[in-house]
């Protein structure tokens, strides 16, 4: 039997230091023209419920929950310890990788 805290105990709040640690890279490292630095908490936390929501209503035999928008996926998953694992994982895309793909030719 795990650690877990109960289903119903799970909150945003229980999952703060994972989102301070991606705030921080968020404003150190990613460039975002959808959503600007002040949405990002709110947006972060709104996907953190979601994450909670699908994980404590998951399918019998799955490990994760997870919420994604297009710029962030967070992935709650069962582990042994006090919590759920939480990932916060940036969706990094680049507009002009379809640009660069269409001028390559086959072959070289």
């Amino acid at each position: 039997m795990s650690d877990t805290p109960p289903l119903e105990t799970l909150t945003v709040d229980l999952f703060a230091p994972e989102l301070r640690t991606a705030l921080r890279s968020y404003e150190r490292h990613i460039v975002c023209l959808e959503q600007v630095p002040e949405e990002a908490e709110s947006a972060l936390r709104s996907l953190v419920e979601k994450a909670i929501q699908a994980f404590q209503n998951r399918a019998s035999g799955l490990k994760h929950g997870i919420a994604l928008n297009r710029q962030v996926t967070v992935i709650l998953s069962e582990s042994s310890g006090a919590k759920p694992l939480c990932g916060i994982y940036f969706n990094l895309h680049s507009p002009y990788a379809r640009k660069i793909a269409k001028t390559e030719t086959p072959g070289g």
